[in-house]
């Protein structure tokens, strides 16, 4: 039987988390390349998009929020379906959480395999879900909107945004005009891996430009530290878009050839690994990524549900000796 292990079970480090405050309602919650939450305060309520991954691990945040306001978190937006996202967010009822927002497409993904990812990402990277014992089930929206919507917090609006697909097919990030400040989810990362298991690829760089267009002066991206000047923004997505599609032209290339996974992934490695080698969770993303890019580039356009069967099986063989 192999001894091998995702690289992530090994990943033991707690991480130092961050709460600073961006613009004058928007605040990022980091920590050190683990997923990053961000916050609006304002005058009578708090949104939070994206909630830890349990709730024990949101008490944390929460606490954070109520050294700055007593008001309550009314409002929880999902960027995506990703269990590290979404699983915290019973941790706000007794905070005020009155809607749970997220996208159709991110809807339709819990549907579809919410369950599965859920105990597939515990299973390759525990240390992420701190008392994961302490989630009630799968985290279901209460709203769930097309394309866009807009609240107003207060005099504050506050747009809940599906410019495309990349990350996965129902990314949905929050944006604030009037402070020019974004929270992407995955849609943007910073000195980490993006993870591309889920992804649709060939769409995520025109989704990149969509985020462009808006002119975010600071993002809140994924994993990373937040980016708080307009050229960190700059950096930051044209870091992201280098990542996918360096990823998929590496793929599309293997599957020209003929060359099977094993043969895929040293093929990737070659473009990849001298540009992102050293960044946040590469080798754990790296087997997902490339096992998807391959997927995509030979016409699957939908990515395949990931199990915690199918992970072990995947990383196993990837990880043999040939």
């Amino acid at each position: 039987m192999s001894t091998q292990q995702f690289a992530s079970v090994a990943d033991l480090e707690v991480k130092k988390t961050t709460f600073v405050q961006l613009s004058a309602h928007c605040w990022a919650y980091t920590a050190e390349g683990d997923p990053n939450t961000g916050v609006i305060i304002t005058n009578d309520s708090v949104l939070i998009c994206d909630t830890l991954a349990t709730p024990v691990m949101a008490q944390n945040l929460i606490a954070e929020i109520r050294k700055v306001t007593d008001k309550p978190i009314k409002y929880v937006v999902l960027s995506h379906y990703h269990a590290v996202r979404v699983l915290g967010a019973s941790g706000y009822k007794a905070a005020g959480m009155q809607e749970i927002i997220a996208s159709r497409g991110t809807y339709e993904m819990i549907v579809e395999r919410g369950a599965q990812d859920m105990q597939s990402e515990y299973e390759r990277f525990p240390r992420l879900f701190n008392n994961f014992d302490s989630i009630p089930g799968l985290t279901w929206p209460t709203l769930v909107f097309e394309k866009e919507m807009t609240l107003w917090m207060g005099d504050l609006e506050v747009k809940i945004m599906h410019l495309g697909a990349g990350h996965t097919k129902g990314d949905t990030v929050v944006w604030i005009p009037s402070e020019k400040v974004l929270f992407s989810g995955d849609l943007v990362e910073a000195d980490a891996a993006c993870y591309t298991g889920d992804a649709q690829l060939e769409e995520w760089p025109a989704t990149l430009d969509a985020l462009s267009a808006l002119g975010a002066e600071k993002v809140v991206p994924g994993r990373g530290p937040a980016l708080d000047t307009p050229e960190r923004v700059a950096s930051g997505l044209a870091y992201t878009r280098d990542f996918v599609t360096t990823l998929f032209n590496s793929a599309k290339e293997a599957v020209a050839q003929d060359m099977n996974l094993n043969q895929a992934m040293a093929h990737c490695r070659k473009a990849m690994d001298p540009k992102f080698g050293q960044v946040f969770i590469y080798e754990h993303c790296l087997p997902f990524d490339v096992t998807r890019a391959v997927d995509e580039a030979s016409g699957i356009k939908h990515p395949r549900i990931w199990t915690a069967e199918r992970d072990k099986e995947m990383w196993h063989g990837l990880q043999a000796k040939s």
